[in-house]
C-alpha cells in the first residue's frame, strides 16, 4: 500500500471487473430437482450418513469417513459426530505399520485441535533419522504423508524432513501415477490439502470419489456432496445478485472510478472463511468489509493527496459524518458510506451483540492509522528497515480487520475473549497477517510494482541485507512457512478458540490460493474467472 505524490495524479488503470452485472441478471440452469426436494433429500441423507459413524467397526474406517465427508466439503453438516470420533480415535490404542493410516491419523486429529507427537512416525525411520528407503515405493503414503507433515510446528524437525523426503519422492513419480492419485499429488504440491480451503477440495475430490472402490466409498455420501453442493451454490448465486446491487448502488452513489472493482472476488474472499447456509449472516458483513477494506486501500494507495490522506485519517478516528466539511467531495460521500454500512451491520445484531460493532470499528480505524503511516513513509521518500516495514505492512495486508470482521456475524463461538484475542493481534492473527503480506510482496515483486507504491518487504529486505533478489525471495517465503507453524500452533494454544483458529486460517489458506505461483488474483481477476465459475456459477452433475 501507498499513496500518490502530493499533486493530483492519474490513477493507475486497473483492469475493469470481469463480471460486471452477470449475477444480478444470472439464471441458474435448471437443475432435475427443486431447491425443495433437494433439501428433502439431504435430511434424508443426513441420517443416513449419520448411521455410518455409529456403525464404523474400527478406527480405520472411521478415519476414512472423517477423511471422505470433510473432504467432499459436508462436515459442516457433522461437527459433532466428528468431534466425538475424533476424541475416540486420540485416546483409542493405535499400531499400525501403514503409512497411510499413521499419517492420515496425525493430520485429522491435529486439524481438530488433538495433539500427536511427531514420534509416530519415527517407525518409518532408520537408526540415523533418515526416513526408510521402501517408503518411496508407497505413493498414496506418501502423500498422506507430505499431507500431515505440513501441520508442523516449530522445532518439528521430524516434520520438516517428512516433507522434503515426500516432496523430492512424490515429484519424481507424479508422471507415472494414474488418477485420481496423480491429480491429488498434483494439487497438493501446489497447495498442501491443509492449506487447501474446503470448497476448492470438494471441487475437485467430489468427482474423484466415485473412483474409490473400495470400503471409503458410499454412494449415499456421494449424492449427499453433489446436492449440498448445488443447494449452496443456488444461495450463494442469491447472495452474489443482491451483493452487486448493494455494490452498483454504493459504488453509483460515491463514484470512486479509481478503484478496484472486485466485488465478486470480495464475496469469494469471504466465502472461504464462510461457506456454510448457517453463517450467512457472518458472510455477506465480512464480504462487504472486504469491499470497505479494498476502497480504502485503493484511495489511499492510487488517489488521495497526502493531506487527503491525513484528513480522511482524521475523519476515521473521528467516526462523526456530521462534520466532514474539511474532506473534498469524492471523500465526504466514502466516508459518510463507510460509517452508514458500519451502522448497517450493526442493526444486523442482536441486541446482546451489538459490542462487536465496536470491535470491527476500532479494527477499520487500526487499518486507516497504518495506510496513512505508508503515505507518509512515500512522500519522505523514506525506506524503512525491514522490521519496521513488516511492523506497519503486516496490519495493512488487512488480516487483523478481516479477522474481526468474520467475527462479527458468527453464532455463539464470537465471543468477548476471541473479539480481544484477534484485536490484541497475538500470534496467530499477526502470522496470518504475515502470510498475507510476504505473499503479496512476492507477487508484486514478481509483476512489477505501482511506481508509487513504498518499498515493500522484499525490496526492503534485499537493500538491508545487501542480498540478491532470489536470496531475499527465499527468505521471505521462509518466513511465510515460519507463520504457518505459528497458525498451526493456535489450536493446542488456545483450545477454547478451536472454532475461531480455524476460521482465521481459513483466512490464511485464502491467501495461499489467491497469491499462488506469486500471482495477485484479486488485483489481476482475469485468470482466476474460472476458479469462479467452477463455485459460483457450474454445478455438479447429480
Amino acid at each position: 500500500m501507498a499513496t500518490s505524490v502530493a499533486t493530483a495524479m492519474p490513477a493507475p488503470v486497473f483492469h475493469p471487473t470481469v463480471w460486471g452485472e452477470y449475477f444480478i441478471n444470472f439464471t441458474p440452469e435448471p437443475l432435475q430437482i427443486s431447491d425443495e426436494k433437494m433439501a428433502e433429500r439431504i435430511n434424508q441423507l443426513k441420517g443416513d450418513v449419520s448411521g455410518m459413524f455409529q456403525a464404523t467397526k474400527n478406527v480405520v474406517e472411521t478415519m476414512n469417513l472423517v477423511d471422505v465427508v470433510q473432504r467432499l466439503g459436508i462436515g459442516h453438516h457433522f461437527e459433532e459426530q466428528i468431534a466425538t470420533a475424533l476424541a475416540s480415535i486420540h485416546s483409542a490404542e493405535f499400531n499400525s505399520s501403514s503409512l497411510h493410516e499413521v499419517a492420515l491419523r496425525f493430520r485429522l486429529l491435529r486439524q481438530q485441535g488433538f495433539w500427536v507427537s511427531p514420534d509416530e512416525f519415527d517407525k518409518f525411520k532408520n537408526e540415523d533419522g533418515s526416513f526408510v528407503s521402501g517408503i518411496a515405493n508407497d505413493p498414496k503414503g506418501l502423500l498422506s504423508l507430505y499431507n500431515a507433515a505440513h501441520l508442523l510446528t516449530h522445532d518439528e524437525g521430524t516434520l520438516e524432513d517428512a516433507i522434503l523426503f515426500s516432496r523430492r519422492h512424490l515429484e519424481s513419480i507424479q508422471s507415472s501415477l494414474k488418477p485420481p492419485l496423480a491429480d491429488q499429488v498434483g494439487r497438493a504440491l501446489e497447495i498442501p490439502l491443509p492449506r487447501t480451503i474446503k470448497r476448492e477440495e470438494a471441487i475437485s475430490f467430489i468427482p474423484e470419489y466415485s473412483s474409490i472402490q473400495d470400503q471409503t466409498y458410499s454412494p449415499e455420501i456421494l449424492e449427499l456432496a453433489k446436492l449440498d453442493f448445488n443447494l449452496l451454490q443456488h444461495l450463494h448465486q442469491k447472495e452474489l445478485k443482491a451483493f452487486t446491487q448493494w455494490w452498483k448502488d454504493l459504488s453509483g452513489e460515491i463514484g470512486l472510478d479509481y478503484v478496484r472493482d472486485r466485488i465478486v472476488e470480495c464475496y469469494f474472499w469471504s466465502y472461504t472463511v464462510h461457506y456454510e447456509q448457517a453463517n450467512a449472516r457472518a458472510r455477506m458483513i465480512l464480504a462487504k468489509l472486504f469491499v470497505l477494506t479494498s476502497l480504502l486501500d485503493d484511495t489511499y494507495d492510487v488517489h488521495a493527496t497526502l493531506e487527503e490522506a491525513r484528513e480522511l485519517n482524521k475523519a476515521i478516528e473521528r467516526w462523526d459524518y456530521g462534520d466532514v466539511s474539511f474532506l473534498p467531495e469524492y471523500l465526504k460521500k466514502f466516508f459518510v458510506k463507510v460509517v452508514s454500512n458500519f451502522s448497517e451491520f450493526e442493526d444486523e445484531l442482536e441486541p446482546h451483540e451489538k459490542y462487536r460493532n465496536v470491535y470491527n470499528r476500532k479494527g477499520f480505524q487500526t487499518l486507516s492509522k497504518y495506510y496513512l503511516q505508508e503515505a507518509e513513509w512515500f512522500h519522505q521518500g523514506f525506506t524503512p528497515s525491514f522490521k519496521e516495514q513488516v511492523s506497519v505492512s503486516v496490519i495493512t495486508a488487512g488480516a487483523q480487520v478481516l479477522s474481526i470482521g468474520l467475527l462479527v456475524g458468527m453464532g455463539d463461538a464470537a465471543t468477548k475473549e476471541a473479539f480481544e484475542w484477534v484485536i490484541g493481534n497475538t500470534d496467530a492473527i499477526w502470522a496470518c497477517g504475515e502470510i498475507s503480506r510476504f505473499m503479496d510482496d512476492m507477487s508484486a515483486f514478481k509483476n512489477g510494482r505501482n511506481k508509487l507504491d513504498v518499498a515493500s518487504t522484499v525490496e526492503c529486505y534485499i537493500k538491508e541485507h545487501n542480498v540478491s533478489s532470489d536470496v531475499a525471495l527465499a527468505k521471505i517465503g521462509s518466513f511465510v512457512e515460519d507463520a504457518w507453524k505459528t497458525i498451526n500452533q493456535a489450536p493446542f494454544k488456545y483450545p477454547a478458540l478451536l472454532q475461531v483458529v480455524q476460521r482465521v486460517a481459513s483466512l490464511a489458506k485464502s491467501m495461499t490460493l489467491l497469491f499462488l505461483d506469486k500471482r495477485d488474483a484479486y488485483t489481476y481477476s482475469k485468470d482466476f474467472k474460472k476458479t469462479l465459475e467452477s463455485h459460483f456459477v457450474k454445478h455438479i452433475l447429480i
